[in-house]
This record gives C-alpha cells, structure tokens and sequence, in this order.
C-alpha cells in the first residue's frame, strides 16, 4: 500500500475513533476534538516522527500558556474599564504574541506554527465557551487552557500512532 493510502487508511480509522472517544465523552472531561485535529494537523506541520511530537506538543502547550496570561491580563486586571475593551485587549494580544514569539528562541518552544495554533485554540475556546472567561485562575477541567492544552496533547500523540501505523500498513 502506498503512503498516501495508508495515511488516509490510518488517520480515517483514528480520527473515527478519536471523535467517538471526545464526543461520547465517558469520563466527562469535555475535551474538544478540534482543538486533537489541529494539534494532529500540526504534528505532521512539525514534521512528524519524535521531534515533530516534541515540537507539537511544547509548542502547542507554550501557545495555550500565553494565551492564558493574556486573557487572565484582558478580563482580570479592570483596565479594560478605563482603556476600553477592545483597545486594551489590543495591547495585551500585541505584548502577548510578541513575547510568545521571542519564546521560540528557547528550542524547546522554536516552532512558532505550534504556538499560534494553541494561542488561537485557547482563545477561541475561552471567548465561545459559556463559563470560559470566568475559570481562567482555575486549575481543572472548568479552564478552557486546560481542556485545550489536554485536547491537544492527544491530538499530538495520535498524530504520532497515525504516523506510525500508516508506516506499518505501508511495509505491506
């Protein structure tokens, strides 16, 4: 079987399952199969294997962190009130992103696509979900950065065993 076909093979089953898993939702986590779907996306983006896992995964992590120190800045803090909404969160996205950017400086968080698609997966899911901005100092699964940040781990690490499995459907 070509690479092709066994990626489509491999990701197809998974990603099934994957959104069974997330949808069903047993455990009651309220985990967020888009948020696995870009970390999977760009586990591949990072170039898969081991290192893009890495990548990924601290990358994602390190953009879900400054999206949370930016929001928490944003609603927090009461300046809002006196700069207007729109003209603080401005400021607080411009320092925010720019200093997540300079992180990439550290190897461990150099893939600044990783970083952006969990910055933007932590934000989007804080403003849309309901209870979101309010759990924000929270440490559980009431945080929208922690079922980000979970979310897209495993998206990451099924971005690896799709990889791996597609690798194997190919041998034969």
């Amino acid at each position: 079987m070509n690479i092709i076909t066994a990626l489509a093979v491999s990701v197809g089953l998974l990603g099934g399952l994957a959104t069974y898993a997330f949808l069903a939702d047993h455990l009651g986590l309220g985990l967020q199969i888009w948020a696995a779907f870009l970390a999977w996306g760009c586990f591949y983006h990072c170039g898969g294997k081991t290192d893009g896992l890495r990548a990924t995964v601290f990358g994602n992590l390190w953009g879900v962190l400054m999206a949370l120190v930016t929001l928490i800045v944003i609603s927090q803090t009461g300046v809002a009130n006196s700069l207007t909404l729109p003209v603080w969160a401005g400021i607080c996205v411009a320092v925010g992103v720019g200093l997540m950017i300079l992180g990439s400086q550290i190897s461990i968080f150099s893939s600044i696509p990783a970083a952006v698609y969990g910055y933007a997966a932590a934000v989007a899911f804080a403003l849309l979900w309901g209870p979101g901005l309010n759990n924000l100092l929270d440490p559980s699964l009431q945080n929208p950065a922690v079922i980000i940040a979970i979310s897209m781990i495993i998206g990451g690490i099924l971005g690896y065993i799709s990889e791996m499995f597609a690798g194997t459907l190919a041998k034969n």
